[in-house]
């Protein structure tokens, strides 16, 4: 690999930034008091609470040194809480729909500069929305068209200008984008919130209404950043080459033997580059011979498994209750019983770091053990951590002993999912559907990773309220599936260009089950 790939695949890569930032904003946007107050999700009549979220009125507390306000939940709050996260979700399912048209039509390179500025655009809004939740459930819809349509495209993009041999492991840097993007909105709305919500300004103020707004600055702050990330990755698109494939696949193969020449540091006459050429070009012969694709190709007997097996693995990645702990992981630490402070800042900064460091040894591995390895392994390794989670949580009140415990094997979790299942589904997707469908594929993938997303965030709040830490239990089931599904349902591909992973699935060369 060559400077030069690596800067295109790593750039293409930053559309996972956006999505993670989008993500994890939202973990810490939820619990900020005046969020909370702005869109009815609760109240605060002016009583306050000490350092260990103990109400100073409270006979038990012996601090009666004020620290947070004391908010009261609304009937609302589960609902609208879910609502507003799953917005995001529901527009990246149509972000998905819409890439296999954009991206054929207009390229992938230019479309992901599209989604970047309406990423941009979606950011503002919420952060300038009305008091009214429907505004801002628009505005993360909007983030969410940009998101999920760049979530087909830039995988499939790096896929088809990566060497294979790497393929994999560059293909795979979306994934970590999205865990660094999410390390960066928890760093940063933890500071934001550390100075606002923590023995704020009003605190001793009389409250007249208990509805009555407070400062909606922090908020407000954390939703617009959104927009220089969206911008940046824009201009950085501008600079990047069109995907060879999809250039000859619209007849300009001089244009993409020039970028396959600088693709591989060397001149247009190489053997590589030629051999790179030809393989293309037969593959794309092939697709016009077949005529143009379509929806219902997707399920033809040659196609049909892999449309399967890339619906259930982006359904059982999602169900594995990864979103549940990175949308509400601050409530979830308050349900094991640590303090405000540790739930908010700590210990969701640390959970997000796993989840970012662990994405290396997955980048490693994928290209070391294979794609079907990975799965398998992870499947198990999740399952455990989600059952001890649960076990550990029961036993929170006998002391800090236990929480440490179950907070320790939702890093475990993380640590597993992040270096296994977080990028393997990805790469997969992009990777083993035919060019002439290679789009619709990956954005059938999208669209369950997504429409299985929203389901967890609108119901996540519901789950949680009514299931609290057994909800680990109904995940450590879904492992188990996944293990299954794995272990049956999925091929390996390591190793192979674009080309034989095609002849493979179709039943044209053999290959490893």
């Amino acid at each position: 690999m060559n400077s030069f790939q690596f800067l295109v695949a790593v750039t293409a890569s930053c559309g996972g930034l956006l999505f993670g930032y989008e993500v994890g904003v939202m973990n810490v946007v939820l619990v900020m008091d005046a969020f909370r107050i702005f869109f009815n999700l609760c109240t605060w009549d002016g009583s306050k609470l000490n350092a260990d979220g103990i109400n100073i009125e409270d006979k038990s507390s012996k601090d009666k040194v004020p620290f947070y306000r004391d908010l009261k939940p609304t009937d609302s709050k589960s609902f609208i809480e879910g609502f507003i996260t799953s917005s995001f979700v529901l527009g990246a399912l149509c972000g998905a729909l819409l890439a296999s048209y954009l991206g054929e039509k207009y390229g992938r390179q230019k479309t992901i500069m599209i989604g970047a500025c309406i990423f941009a655009i979606g950011g503002i809004l919420q952060g300038s929305s009305i008091r009214n939740y429907i505004m801002i459930a628009v505005g993360r819809l909007i983030t969410g068209l940009s998101v999920g349509c760049n979530s087909v495209l830039c995988p499939t993009y790096i896929s088809e200008v990566a060497p294979a041999k790497i393929r994999g492991t560059l293909a795979s840097c979306y994934q970590l984008m999205i865990t660094l993007g999410i390390v960066i909105a928890a760093i940063i709305n933890a500071i934001v919130w550390y100075f606002t919500n923590i023995k704020p300004d009003d605190l001793n103020t009389p409250r007249t209404k208990i509805d009555a707004e407070i400062s909606n600055f922090e908020w407000r702050f954390a939703l617009c950043l959104q927009a220089i990330p969206g911008i940046a990755l824009a201009i950085l698109m501008s600079f990047l080459p069109k995907s060879p494939r999809w250039l000859c696949s619209k007849g300009r193969d001089e244009e993409a033997v020039q970028i396959l020449a600088k693709l591989n540091a060397t001149s247009v006459e190489d053997e590589l580059v030629q051999s790179e050429l030809r393989a293309i070009q037969e593959d794309v012969a092939a697709t016009v011979a077949a005529g143009s694709s379509s929806v219902a190709e997707l399920f033809s007997s040659v196609i049909r498994r892999r449309t399967f097996v890339v619906f259930f693995i982006q359904l059982f990645q999602q169900w594995t209750g990864v979103n549940v702990i990175m949308y509400y992981q601050s409530q979830i630490y308050n349900e094991m019983g640590f303090t405000k402070f540790l739930s908010t800042i700590v210990l969701p900064v640390v959970n997000n770091l796993v989840n970012f460091i662990s994405t290396f040894p997955g980048m490693w591995g994928i290209e070391k053990f294979g794609r079907k390895t990975l799965l398998i392994i992870g499947a198990i390794m999740m399952m455990i951590f989600h059952i001890l989670t649960w076990a550990f949580s029961t036993q929170t009140s006998k002391g800090e002993f236990w929480k440490y415990l179950s907070v320790i094997s939702v890093f475990l979790y993380v640590f597993a999912f992040a270096s296994t299942w977080g990028p393997t589904p990805w790469v997969y997707q992009s990777e083993i559907f035919p060019l002439r469908v290679r789009v619709k594929g990956s954005a059938v993938g999208t669209m369950s990773n997504f429409f299985n997303n929203w389901i967890i965030a609108f119901v996540g709040p519901a789950l949680m309220k009514m299931w609290g830490t057994r909800s680990f239990l109904l995940f450590a089931t879904c492992c188990l599936l996944a293990f299954l599904f794995a272990s049956f349902f999925c091929v390996e591909s390591k190793g192979l260009n674009l080309e034989e992973v095609d002849a493979m699935m179709s039943g044209k060369a053999a290959g490893k089950a």
